[in-house]
Formats: C-alpha cells, sequence, structure tokens
C-alpha cells in the first residue's frame, strides 16, 4: 500500500464529510451537527487537516484547531483501519499542534470504543466526561518528548 499524507485543502471537504458519515464506530448520532462549512472554517483558521491518499482516494483525515488546542476530527474509512493510517495522521497533527505551543491538547470520544482504546495506547489521558457521555481525553508532551 502506497500512503501519501498532505496538507487538506478547501476542495477535500467533500471527500472528508464522506468518509466522516461512512464511519461505522463513532458515527454522527445527528449527521446536521457537523456540516462542510465547519471544516472550512478549520482549514483556512488556526486549524490544520491532513489526509491519507491510497491509490489516488481519500481514505482518512484529520483536523487539528491550534486555537483550542483540540483534535478536532480523526477518521479512517472503513476497510482500511488497522493499516497505520490514522496513527500517522495522528502522530503529524500532534507534531504540529505542540509545534504552536506547549499545551494539552483534548478530543472527545465515546467510551469503550476503539477510537478510546486507540488514543490511550497512543498517550492520551482520561481527563472527565462530558454531558453528553463522551469522554474527554488529553495528550500532554513533556520537552524529552518533542
Amino acid at each position: 500500500m502506497h500512503m501519501l499524507i498532505r496538507l487538506a485543502t478547501p476542495d477535500d471537504i467533500p471527500a472528508m464529510h464522506g468518509v466522516r458519515l461512512a464511519v461505522r464506530e463513532n458515527a454522527l448520532r445527528d449527521p446536521a451537527r457537523v456540516q462542510p462549512a465547519d471544516y472550512a472554517t478549520l482549514l483556512t483558521g488556526a486549524g490544520r487537516g491532513l489526509v491519507a491518499i491510497v491509490d489516488g482516494a481519500l481514505v482518512g483525515f484529520g483536523i487539528a484547531d491550534a486555537a483550542s488546542r483540540n483534535l478536532w476530527a480523526l477518521f479512517v474509512a472503513p476497510g482500511f483501519e488497522g493499516r497505520g493510517i490514522g496513527r500517522r495522521l495522528h502522530d503529524e497533527l500532534l507534531d504540529w499542534l505542540f509545534g504552536q505551543g506547549p499545551e494539552p491538547a483534548w478530543l472527545t470520544t465515546a467510551p469503550g470504543t476503539r477510537a478510546e482504546q486507540f488514543y490511550t495506547v497512543a498517550g492520551w489521558q482520561v481527563a472527565g466526561a462530558e454531558p453528553n457521555g463522551d469522554l474527554r481525553l488529553e495528550f500532554h508532551r513533556f520537552d524529552d518528548e518533542a
């Protein structure tokens, strides 16, 4: 498998949103809650998006927001999980995020999911629960980890 990771552009938003809507786990309970304009705001503001391309197809993406220190999205298309795509997007986005400042990063995810396991293996720590029942996770990077 040849994988290319590159910066996301607004032209990638339809394919990114397609991946987001296709995931089997952590599916949007209300698809109207995340709209293509939400991606555009982050891609053209204080955020950075990366996409994973395999054989010419966008199969994964991630978006981080430097202003809020949030890993806003990290998704891999069904059928492409377990190939290191998510981990590579994750690591590159965290490197970028911590290049913007040393404050901890955070995200939310549903408890008891493969996503929760992925993040805890990657070093994220549970910092509490959100009102909707999702977990709030935080990632701290120390000087010797950079």
